[in-house]
C-alpha cells in the first residue's frame, strides 16, 4: 500500500517477520560520540539498580503515591469500626502532618494547589491523631477551609465520611439506592454502566445510604463550616430542561423514596447487593485490589451484620493492612492500589530493549511469575462480552475479576521478548491474552481499560458521582498499547487492528498531540500512539507522525527534557508544559525515536537530560505526579515509572528499535 496525506491508515505495509520472530534486526544505533556513551553509561547504571530491586519471586513494584485521602480515611474507617488503635493513628498523623502546605492546605499532586476536599478529610484525622484545633498548622487549614466554602462546598464522599459521626446530615447528601442492583443491563444507570472501580464504589455505599448510620463524633467540626448557623445553605435548582436540572429532582424523588421504600423490597436489595459484594472479594481479601472499593465493602458488609470477626470482615481488613507503607521515621502511607503485574512487564521491557539477553535469569523469573499471573475465569466484563472466553492480565496482585486491557496488551510485549523453557505455555498466554483484548474492542474502534462500550453519559451526570471519572471508554493510550501489541502479533492487517488505527488517528488533536487517560497527560498520549502506530505499519513521513514530532520538539524544555504539569486538565497553557521529568522525558523520546528521529538534535537533547539527571546508584528521583487515576481529580506518583521508562528510551536510543522490522521507514 502506498503512503497516505488524508490522515488515513493507508501507509501500512506487511509485516517483514512471522508473529514468532522476536530476533527480527533492529536499526543500525547511531553513530558512536558523547552522547552515545553517555546513554551507554546510563542504561548500564539503570540495568544495574532495575536488576538489584527485583523481587526474588520476579516481581517489581514500586510505591504507588497518591494524596493523604487515602490515609484520612483509612483512619476515619478504623474509628467506624472501633478498631483504631494509638501506634496507627499516629502513624497516620505523622505522615499527613508532614505532607501539609505552607498555607495550612492539602494538595492532590506534588506542587499542586490545595484541594478542599483533601484538606477537609486531612484535618479531621488530624484530629482524630489528636491535633488541637487550636494548633498553628490547624487553625490554618480550618480558616482556608471557611474561606473557600467550608464543609458545604467539599466533594460528595467526604461529606458521606462525615456523616457516619453525625458531622453531616443524610439527607443533605445525594441518594443512591440499593434497588439499583436489580437494573437490568439495557436500563440507563444500571451498574454496569459504572466503570469497574467506580460500580465497586457504589454498590456497597447503596448500603451504607440506606443504612444511614451515625456513630457518635468523638469531637465537633463547627470550626469547618462557613456558617455554622446554616452550615448546608439551600442552593437554586438548575432549569428543568438542562441535564443538571432532571437528575437533581432524580435526586429529589430518590430522597422521597427512601422514606416510603417498601420494606420487604429494600431488604432484599440490600442482601443482593451484600452477596454481589462478596462474590467479588479476592482471594486475598481485597476488592478490585484497590483501596476505596475495600473500604467501603467492609462498612456495608458491617452495616448489614458481619462483625469484625467474620471470615469476610477478617480477610478485607488483613488486605487493607498490606496497603500500609510503614517509613522509617515512623510514618505511615496507605497505597491506593499495587501495579506488580504494569510494573513488572514495563521492568521486562526495559531490561530487554537495554540489551539483556532474552534468556537472562532475572527475564525469565519475571516472565515465569507474569505466567503465573495470567486470569483463565470470567469477570464483570463478561457481562458486556458473554461469550468471550477469559485470558489476560490485571494491575495487582489479586484481581481475577478485573482484569485490564492496558495491561494485557504490554504483558504480550513484555513477554514476547523473554526466552523461557516452557515456550508453548508462553505463546498459549499470548494468544489467549490477544483473543481477550480484541474481543474486548468497543463498537468504534477503539479500547477501554477495563470494559467494553462503557461509554453512557449518563452516570457523571449524577449528583452522587462528583468524585472523578466514572465511566471507562476507550482511550488514545489504552488503544495505543493494544494496536502495539497486535502488530507485534502480526496481526497490523486485521480489520480490528485497522480500526484501532483508524480510531487512534481520528483521535489527534488539532496540535499534534494525543490526550493521555492514564498518564500525564498529552506527554503520555503522543509517547503511547506514535510508536503504535509505527508498529503498526505507518510511514515515519505520514502527516499524522510529523504532527505529533513537531509538537513534541515544540514543547521541548530548553534543559533537553519534557514535562507536562497536571494543571494541563484544566488550563490549556499548561498542555506540554512543565517541569523536565524522567518519566516524561522518556515518553517524548519514545515517540520521537519510533518516528525516526533518532539522529536529530531533539532526541540528543533529551538523551543528555537523561544522563545527566541521573543520579549515582542509577535511578531518577522524580517527586512530580506523571500518573493518573482520574484526570485532575486524583493523581498518582508511581515510584517505577522514573525508573522503567527512562530505561526504555535509552535502551532503544543505543540499540534501536525492539521489532524493527515491523516498524516502515521511508
Amino acid at each position: 500500500m502506498t503512503a497516505t496525506t488524508d490522515g488515513s491508515p493507508g501507509a501500512i505495509e506487511p509485516r517483514a517477520t512471522a508473529a514468532s520472530d522476536t530476533t527480527a534486526t533492529a536499526a543500525p544505533p547511531p553513530v558512536r560520540g558523547p552522547v552515545h556513551e553517555a546513554a551507554e553509561g546510563a542504561a548500564a547504571r539503570s540495568v544495574g539498580y532495575l536488576l538489584d530491586i527485583q523481587d526474588a519471586q520476579g516481581w517489581w513494584k514500586g510505591d504507588l503515591e497518591t494524596n493523604v485521602t487515602m490515609d484520612a480515611e483509612d483512619l476515619l474507617l478504623r474509628q467506624f469500626l472501633g478498631i483504631l488503635d494509638e501506634r496507627t493513628a499516629q502513624a497516620a498523623g505523622r505522615f499527613i502532618r508532614g505532607e501539609q502546605r505552607a498555607d495550612g492546605t492539602w494538595a492532590t499532586f506534588f506542587e499542586g494547589p490545595g484541594e478542599l476536599s483533601t484538606t477537609v478529610e486531612a484535618y479531621v484525622a488530624l484530629r482524630l491523631a489528636g491535633d488541637a484545633p487550636d494548633a498553628p498548622h490547624m487553625a490554618l487549614a480550618s480558616g482556608w477551609i471557611r474561606e473557600n466554602g467550608g464543609v458545604a462546598a467539599s466533594r460528595v464522599f467526604t461529606r458521606i465520611w462525615l456523616a457516619l459521626f453525625g458531622w453531616w446530615k443524610w439527607e443533605d447528601l445525594p441518594e443512591l439506592p440499593p434497588e439499583i442492583i436489580f437494573l437490568p443491563k439495557w436500563v440507563p444507570l444500571n451498574i454496569y454502566d459504572f466503570g469497574c472501580w467506580a460500580r465497586q464504589t457504589i454498590v456497597p455505599l447503596t448500603v451504607v445510604s440506606a443504612k444511614r448510620p451515625v456513630r457518635p463524633a468523638p469531637f465537633a467540626l463547627n470550626e469547618l463550616h462557613s456558617d455554622p448557623a446554616n452550615p448546608n445553605p439551600v442552593k437554586p435548582l438548575a432549569p428543568m430542561a438542562s441535564w443538571s436540572g432532571a437528575f437533581q429532582r432524580l435526586d429529589k424523588a430518590l430522597h422521597v423514596y427512601h422514606r416510603f421504600a417498601p420494606r420487604r423490597l429494600r431488604r432484599t436489595a440490600m442482601n443482593a447487593a451484600a452477596r454481589w459484594i462478596i462474590e467479588r472479594q479476592e482471594n486475598d481479601g481485597c476488592w478490585g485490589g484497590i483501596q476505596p472499593p475495600a473500604v467501603y465493602s467492609v462498612i456495608a458488609l458491617h452495616l448489614l451484620g458481619y462483625d469484625i470477626d467474620h471470615p469476610v470482615m477478617r480477610a478485607g481488613l488483613e488486605s487493607l493492612d498490606r496497603f500500609a507503607i510503614w517509613r522509617e521515621d515512623g510514618a505511615r502511607m496507605i497505597e491506593a492500589c499495587q501495579s506488580p503485574v504494569w510494573d513488572t512487564c514495563l521492568a521486562t521491557i526495559a531490561l530487554a530493549d537495554a540489551g539483556l539477553s532474552p534468556d537472562h535469569p532475572a527475564l525469565v523469573k519475571a516472565a515465569e511469575w507474569m505466567l503465573g499471573e495470567e486470569i483463565d475465569r470470567p469477570g464483570d466484563w463478561s457481562v458486556r462480552r458473554p461469550g468471550l472466553a477469559p485470558g489476560g492480565w490485571a494491575f495487582e496482585f489479586h484481581n481475577d475479576n478485573y482484569p485490564d486491557i492496558d495491561d494485557t496488551a504490554e504483558v504480550a510485549l513484555a513477554l514476547r521478548r523473554v526466552r523461557v523453557p516452557d515456550s508453548g505455555r508462553l505463546e498459549g498466554a499470548i494468544a489467549r491474552g490477544v483473543r481477550w483484548n480484541l474481543g474486548m474492542q468497543s463498537r468504534g474502534g477503539g479500547w477501554g481499560a477495563f470494559d467494553a462500550d462503557n461509554t453512557s453519559g449518563f452516570p457523571n451526570r449524577l449528583p452522587f458521582c462528583d468524585f472523578g471519572e466514572v465511566i471507562d471508554p476507550p482511550s488514545a493510550d489504552v488503544t495505543a498499547h493494544v494496536v502495539e501489541m497486535l502488530a507485534v502479533e502480526g496481526l497490523a492487517h486485521d480489520p480490528r487492528t485497522r480500526r484501532g488505527i483508524e480510531w487512534l488517528l481520528a483521535e489527534q488533536e488539532a496540535n499534534g498531540a494525543w490526550f493521555g487517560r492514564w498518564g500525564v497527560n498529552y506527554i503520555y498520549g503522543t509517547g503511547s500512539v506514535v510508536p503504535a502506530l509505527t508498529a503498526a505499519g505507518l510511514r515515519t513521513s505520514h502527516p499524522a507522525i510529523r504532527r505529533a514530532v513537531a509538537w513534541l520538539e515544540s514543547v521541548q524544555n530548553e534543559d533537553g527534557g519534557w514535562g507536562e504539569d497536571l494543571r494541563s486538565y484544566k488550563q490549556q497553557e499548561w498542555v506540554g508544559h512543565g517541569v523536565s521529568t524522567a518519566s516524561q522525558t522518556a515518553w517524548a523520546l519514545l515517540a520521537l525515536l519510533a518516528a525516526g528521529e533518532r539522529d536529530n538534535k531533539p532526541v540528543e537533547r533529551g538523551v543528555s537530560w537523561l544522563a545527566g539527571a541521573q543520579g549515582e546508584d542509577g535511578s531518577w528521583d522524580e517527586p512530580y505526579f506523571t500518573g493518573t487515576g482520574f484526570p485532575w481529580d486524583f493523581s498518582i506518583n508511581y515510584h517505577l515509572y522514573r525508573q522503567v521508562f527512562p530505561l526504555t528510551a535509552l535502551g532503544r536510543y543505543v540499540h534501536g528499535e525492539p521489532f524493527a522490522a515491523t516498524r516502515r521507514a521511508d
